[in-house]
């Protein structure tokens, strides 16, 4: 449908694929454990938050967001976003050792937030066996730029990339601590309330989720939790099992689930739309062969540099 609104990213984006795939929520598990270990940040959310009484619904409510800025139309993403930056003006948060009063929407911690959900959701899926070349990885990081602006960020101040990336995480580890907020997060994470009638489904599903996510935390924050990190095989291991499970469930199974934001966008798009790992790899069989018939072309030897990390 040539005339029907894209949305901020498109069905061309790497964003667009993504976040379709069933490992992202993997992906934001392991970013929550990741988020709780700054200290501002998690007090933030510990001191506003209705997660205890309403864990489920906020779970949703934060998918329910990314799935409205990737697959909404533009207006219904900057809706989405000024209602996000709505909500974090009217919150604060207190320091207990200093007594410091501090917003919610500080720029450090939204960066901080940010960072950490997109390495989480690119870590995830590319250790699980979802294909993406190292192009395709700073593709997306540039891409979620306009996440960040959404959200209350100047784009021009976050990372444009995975070697960006990398370097704001080795800038902000001397801030990050395992604190009683943060453990309050993880122990809720490992074993959410639910139902007394869902304990058995809790105890044999979202237990593997949860701890497949905590095992692909980067090591230092193992370290912080005061845990042993697990060898980087077995956590992959793990991943790749994860990821062959969750995307065994039909496509069109999953994309029923409320809200639908999926059918929804390819309904107003057309067919051919959906969120498609082909259409990355043939980006990516594109991209080679072009760069093939330059590196020929200028007489150069190939280079035998692989692509996939």
């Amino acid at each position: 449908m040539r005339d029907a609104d894209p949305g901020l990213f498109g069905p061309d984006s790497v964003t667009w694929q993504l976040h379709g795939d069933p490992i992202m929520w993997v992906a934001g598990i392991r970013a929550l454990y990741l988020q709780a270990l700054h200290p501002r940040a998690v007090r933030g959310v510990t001191q506003n938050s209705d997660f205890r009484r309403d864990a489920w619904g906020r779970l949703l409510r934060t998918a329910s967001f990314v799935g409205e800025i990737t697959y909404g139309t533009a207006p219904a993403a900057e809706r989405a976003g000024a209602r996000i930056r709505g909500i974090h003006r009217r919150l604060s948060a207190t320091d207990p050792d200093t007594g410091e009063r501090y917003g919610v929407d500080d720029p450090e911690l939204l960066l901080w937030v940010h960072c950490a959900e997109i390495d989480s959701y690119l870590h995830i899926a590319r250790r699980s066996g979802f294909p993406l070349t190292d192009a395709q990885a700073d593709r997306y990081v540039d891409e979620q730029r306009v996440s960040a602006r959404l959200v209350g960020l100047d784009p021009e101040q976050v990372p444009a990339g995975t070697a960006e990336l990398a370097r704001y995480f080795e800038k902000v580890l001397p801030e990050l601590a395992a604190t009683p907020e943060s453990r309050e997060v993880t122990g809720f994470l490992k074993a959410p309330p639910v139902h007394w009638a869902l304990l058995p489904v809790r105890a044999a599903l979202w237990r593997q989720i949860a701890g497949t996510a905590y095992a692909a935390l980067p090591p230092y924050a193992h370290e912080l939790y005061g845990d042993r990190p697990p060898s980087r095989a077995a956590a992959d291991r793990r991943l790749r099992a994860m990821g062959r499970l969750l995307r065994a469930v039909p496509a069109g199974l999953r994309w029923q689930l409320p809200p639908g934001h999926i059918l929804k966008a390819v309904g107003r798009l057309g067919p051919g739309t959906h969120p498609s790992v082909r259409r990355l790899t043939e980006a990516a069989a594109v991209g080679t062969a072009a760069g093939k018939t330059a590196v020929r072309a200028a007489g150069e030897p190939e280079s035998g540099r692989a692509v996939q990390r």
